[in-house]
């Protein structure tokens, strides 16, 4: 017997990079959406006898995927099994779908599936807080898929609030053939944040390693990443609430951004008009996101590098490379984490087919998706 598992994927909204904290990471702000494209995870697992010791194996399609120890879904059985005292031979199928090191948080998917599959092997589960805990010890994208839908990421990332769904959106993802580190995105970050601070003290000798102390000091800078202004982070997370407050002339059933003077009148509207007050929805909600300078810091140092994911992103939202638009552009489009996965949203499927057909004629692969909001998430979880 074996449970298989659909490995979602993410895209980040938006992304905001604060100073970095005394345990090495840097504090961050991001709206997490969980799509429909997914990798498919297989687990086996027999429980053995208490005294024996767990054994676990992981096979995978794809070459550059780890097969050890080193795999966050291996590791996040064998920390689960630990904590549950339970000793078990489990074996690990990882079908990849998704692009590795694509900013779509793949392996954190992979993890966070190798979990949902073992629980229901085994009939037995951590409780609720304990997985969470669990999840961001594994890495700073796993609790994320815990949850599903839209999701505020706070600390690292690790520190995950749901939100109020937005409204099912097609979506376009461009997949270069890059592969982005994440660490290698954050150490760049702090280049161009020290750059900038030896510039305004006029210290030619200012390193990335001088830079705690400032953060430690909040009246010494101002910049892309400052202790003197850390709110950016707490800003950006209170216009992402913002979207779900309502206000006391809201109407009942709606969210406090779309504002209907007539709820009741939509359920006689024939189908497709129905379709179209979704859309007006999503894109109405969407925009509003828009609205409160969502955007993701990783293009200032991911872009220079790879000057061809700009080119992307603006064949995603619309734009010729001298800045014209074109004809179906996208509600939004960004890049997805520290990338090199891009992604757009469009009103209709005719605008993301569209978009899709722009990106492909570069020589870049895209695929189209929808968003996948929570109670779909959980709904198609367990592939049988």
């Amino acid at each position: 017997m074996s449970t298989r598992v659909r490995s979602y994927s993410k895209i980040n909204l938006g992304l905001a990079i604060g100073p970095v904290r005394a345990d090495g990471f840097h504090g961050l702000t991001t709206l997490y959406q969980t799509l429909d494209l997914h990798d498919l995870v297989t687990v086996t697992a027999k429980q053995t006898a208490a005294k024996a010791e767990t054994r676990i194996t992981l096979t995978t399609n794809h070459p550059f995927v780890p097969r050890d120890a080193r795999n966050t879904a291996w590791r996040m059985v064998e920390r689960c099994l630990e904590r549950l005292g339970v000793a078990a031979e489990v074996g690990i199928n990882i079908e990849k779908r998704l692009p590795v090191q694509g900013g779509m948080g793949a392996g954190s998917a992979n993890a966070a599936a190798a979990l949902l599959g073992l629980e229901r092997e085994l009939g037995v589960a951590l409780p609720g807080v304990e997985r969470l805990q669990l999840a961001a010890e594994v890495g700073s994208d796993v609790p994320l898929f815990l949850l599903g839908g839209a999701v505020l990421g706070l600390g690292r990332g690790e520190q995950v609030v749901p939100m109020p769904d937005l409204a099912k959106t097609w979506c376009v993802v461009a997949v270069p053939q890059i592969g982005v580190s994440t660490p290698a995105a954050f150490k760049a970050w702090d280049a161009l944040f020290a750059s900038q601070v030896a510039e305004s003290m006029g210290d030619k000798a200012f390193q990335v390693q001088d830079m705690r102390h400032l953060y430690a000091s909040p009246d010494t800078v101002t910049g892309l990443t400052s202790a003197a202004n850390p709110d950016r982070l707490n800003q950006l997370s209170l216009a992402y609430s913002s979207l779900s407050a309502k206000t006391g002339d809201c109407k009942p059933g709606t969210s406090g951004i779309v504002r209907d003077p007539n709820p009741e009148k939509k359920r006689d509207l024939p189908h497709e008009s129905q379709a179209d007050a979704m859309n007006d929805l999503a894109e109405n909600t969407l925009l509003a996101l828009v609205r409160t300078g969502i955007g993701n810091d990783f293009e200032e140092v991911v872009f220079p590098q790879y000057p061809s994911l700009r080119i992307t992103k603006r064949q995603l939202m619309g734009s010729d490379s001298d800045g014209s638009d074109v004809s179906r552009p996208a509600i939004y489009a960004a890049l997805s984490g520290s990338g090199s996965a891009l992604f757009g949203l469009y009103r209709s499927e005719a605008d993301a087919k569209a978009a899709q057909q722009r990106v492909q004629s570069s020589g870049v692969q895209a695929l189209l998706t929808e968003t996948l909001p929570r109670a779909e998430y959980w709904e198609r979880m367990f592939a049988e």
